[in-house]
């Protein structure tokens, strides 16, 4: 260690001999101010030419690049092409929007690709997390913020809980639920060991190859079915990287190193890489995390024209770790447990999964696309838990396993057509999912890590199709766009030996954006969806009486501008909720909760304070949610009605990379009836940045929980028996959140294209 640290001293107090390296990065944009997804951007000088297709989101990037004079010209179809001459100090991030102004004279008229209107939508892209140093999972999924709450709920490697809108969704599945897509593929886990919708599988995402993330703050897209109802996260990866070689090595405290290895060729017409992500931590725990992450991951592109394309990806993960379970906080009050101790040290779980992918996308010379991806998935899962101690079965304890193995296949199509409506330009999306699930699921009391005997087990069969479409409108002028989609999903539940159920939902979208003058830069906007989550299979099987769907109907209303270096959005939302059944994971029952009802408030902003500082945050209100009817008001417990972000960003400042992040939650109640049972809430800041030492040499440091505040990331009331002999007790358990946590490392970017 003292080596490493040593040579990384070493590396920053070197002279930079070689002028540090800048980037150039933008998007594209038609004349009304909207993104461009297929463009061409040439970057030349006197002797070189590099170029880029924008992605999806209308975004290009130029990385490694010699401070100079360059030439930016951009093509795309129906459109006149523009040229920019760009200057470019050392380390200096440029970002510059290619605006095109006049369509081609052949061309009557174009509309670009439609997209759920603001400010139902957010972006994330590459640069936040190519530049931060990730030594835990769960800290790529709390980049995205944008009012989700996430935590811990083990300490280790399980996956995180998900809070948004004053919903507990558990693992991403539950009321309501968080539809997480990797590249179209659906990361949750329908009829999961351990809860509906489990998202463990992000754990074999690495942060380095992601393009981008697109953020629906709502089920206000048909194109997304099952767990939508409060909004979609879809990850895109690269499909190559900027250089041939990628190499990062980092470490920090708690026992903590990282590596992560990228091969990309420089092959004509052939997007491709091979990359090995490999982590081990044991975190602050007296029970050593021994947290153990392998990753491999692998992209072949083969650009058939300048319009068509087909690739296959491939995903590997495994991961074992030990865990320090939730914590009895009254014992850690009163001094007799650690707020890093344990209850049971064979807490913990295994996982292994793979996924194999193919896609394929073309676009026509009218403006249409085309795009399809199917997908074959295997995975293993194991976990071992222990909440409740002593409270069931004094003599040998409540500690039990969950088992999942399942093999999952999916396949979606999407067809884009640009069009006239009665005269008026317009957008129509159709498409279709299909996702079949087969499952191992069991629940098994255990002694240690060993089986005792078999408390549920059963082989459950989910399959889900379905069908969309969805038209936008254009009127006055491109001031008005009016958006609606219809969305049916049919679903077959089949559990062997208990039976078979169906059941099928209708959705409804409806969008609209309204500028009422040019003049001012000022929309509002109009937001309805309904979204769907389906139930665990055994569930549905065992109490077929109850509804095997359930419904979340979303309104919102807002407004948006956008004025020189200012974009603001706020919006009020109401969310009715119609029914939950959720899994108890300990005794393998079902409890049924709903209808709940839910509304507040969000607000949104970021300010370009120069050319290489941005501020930017969010901010997630909830009046009220509760339960509807009975004879008494109770309320949703077990997550915040308030969640804060902020960051400020600092990008190409005399070489100089890097963020300050705040994220914040309120206290929140965790009893539906007695209002004196609450969790505590945090606001936690976390700083990453990054040096170009000197070309294609990168030095990295992170401080997370900067300024080690004691915290914790979830928190449950139940009762529990610490001991055979100990009494019953209701008391909150909680998850410490990591202390302060220093990692450092360097990153190598050789050979660039």
């Amino acid at each position: 260690m003292q080596l490493w640290i040593s040579t990384l001293a070493l590396l920053i107090a070197s002279p930079v001999c070689c002028q540090a390296a800048s980037t150039i990065m933008g998007r594209a944009l038609d004349p009304q101010g909207k993104v461009i997804s297929v463009a061409s951007i040439r970057l030349e000088t006197e002797n070189s030419s590099k170029t880029f297709r924008t992605n999806t989101q209308g975004q290009y990037q130029f990385e490694a690049l010699n401070p100079g004079k360059y030439t930016l010209t951009a093509e795309a179809k129906g459109f006149t092409p523009i040229t920019r001459e760009v200057s470019i100090l050392p380390g200096e991030a440029a970002i510059v929007d290619l605006a095109f102004t006049d369509l081609e004279k052949r061309t009557q008229s174009l509309v670009i690709t439609s997209s759920t209107l603001e400010p139902g939508i957010d972006m994330r892209n590459s640069e936040v997390f190519n530049r931060t140093l990730f030594n835990r999972d769960d800290q790529v999924l709390q980049q995205l913020n944008a009012g989700i709450d996430a935590g811990q709920h083990e300490g280790g490697g399980k996956s995180l809980e998900i809070r948004r809108f004053g919903f507990n969704l558990d693992h991403g599945g539950v009321n309501g639920g968080l539809k997480v897509l990797v590249d179209d593929v659906q990361q949750n886990q329908a009829t999961q060991g351990h809860g509906q919708g489990y998202l463990g599988a992000l754990k074999a995402l690495s942060p380095e190859l992601i393009q981008d993330v697109t953020i629906i703050n709502g089920p206000f897209s048909a194109e997304y079915g099952d767990f939508s109802g409060l909004g979609v996260v879809h990850i895109r990866q690269r499909e190559s990287l900027p250089e041939q070689i990628t190499l990062r090595l980092q470490g920090g405290n708690f026992n903590t190193g990282r590596s992560f290895l990228a091969f990309s060729p420089d092959t004509h017409k052939i997007d491709a890489y091979v990359a090995y992500e490999g982590s081990y931590t044991d975190g602050p725990f007296l029970n050593p995390g021994r947290y153990r992450r392998d990753n491999v991951n692998a992209n072949l592109t083969k650009n058939l024209s300048d319009s068509e394309k087909i690739g296959f990806r491939f995903l590997f993960g495994r991961n074992n770790f030990y865990s320090s379970g939730q914590l009895p906080l009254d014992l850690v009050a009163s001094g007799q447990l650690n707020r890093y101790g344990y209850t049971d040290p064979t807490d913990g779980g295994r996982v292994k999964l793979g996924t194999i992918s193919s896609y394929y996308s073309k676009s026509f010379t009218n403006g249409d696309t085309f795009k399809a991806d199917a997908f074959l998935a295997r995975s293993l899962f194991d976990l071992y838990s222990n909440f409740t101690f002593y409270l069931n079965d004094p003599v040998h304890g409540d500690a039990f396993q969950q088992h999942d193995s399942r093999l999952q296949q999916g396949a979606n199509t999407q067809y884009t057509h640009i069009h006239k409506l009665f005269g008026l330009s317009a957008v129509l999306v159709s498409g279709a999912n299909f996702h079949d699930n087969e499952i191992n699921v069991g629940l098994y009391p255990r002694d240690g890590r060993v089986p005792t005997g078999v408390t549920t087990r059963a082989n459950a069969h989910v399959t889900n199709g379905a069908g969309y479409i969805q038209e936008t409108v254009r009127l006055f002028g491109d001031r008005l766009l009016i958006g609606g989609g219809l969305r049916y999903d049919y679903f077959r539940f089949d559990v062997a030996e208990i039976g078979l159920q169906p059941a099928a939902r209708w959705q409804g979208k409806g969008n609209l954006a309204y500028t009422p003058s040019r003049k001012l830069p000022l929309t509002l906007h109009a937001n309805y969806g309904r979204g769907i989550n389906s139930i665990d299979a055994r569930a549905v099987v065992q109490r077929p009486e109850l509804p095997r769907i359930a419904a979340t109907d979303f309104y919102q209303t807002g407004v948006s501008t956008h004025f020189s270096r200012v974009s603001f959005s706020t919006d009020a939302f109401l969310i009715d909720h119609s029914n939950e059944q959720v899994y108890i994971p300990d005794d393998g029952s079902f409890e049924f909760k709903g209808p709940t009802r839910a509304y507040g408030f969000e607000s949104k902003a970021s300010i370009a304070l120069t050319r290489s500082f941005s501020l930017n945050g969010g901010v997630t209100k909830v009046a009220n949610a509760f339960y509807k009817g009975g004879d008494h008001r109770v309320y949703v417990d077990s997550a915040p009605h308030f969640v804060a972000n902020a960051a400020l960003t600092m990008a190409g400042y005399h070489g100089w990379s890097g963020s300050l992040r705040m994220r914040a939650i309120n206290h929140y109640r965790l009893d539906g009836d007695d209002p004196s049972i609450v969790a505590s809430g945090h606001t936690v800041f976390d700083l990453g940045l990054s040096r170009q030492i000197r070309r294609g040499i990168e030095f990295n440091v992170s401080f997370d929980n900067m300024t080690n505040r004691d915290y914790y990331e979830t928190q449950n009331f139940f009762d529990s028996r610490v001991a055979p002999t100990a009494s019953i007790v209701g008391r909150i358990h909680g998850t410490p959140g990591y202390p302060l946590n220093v990692v450092a490392g360097i990153t190598f970017r050789l050979r660039g294209k």
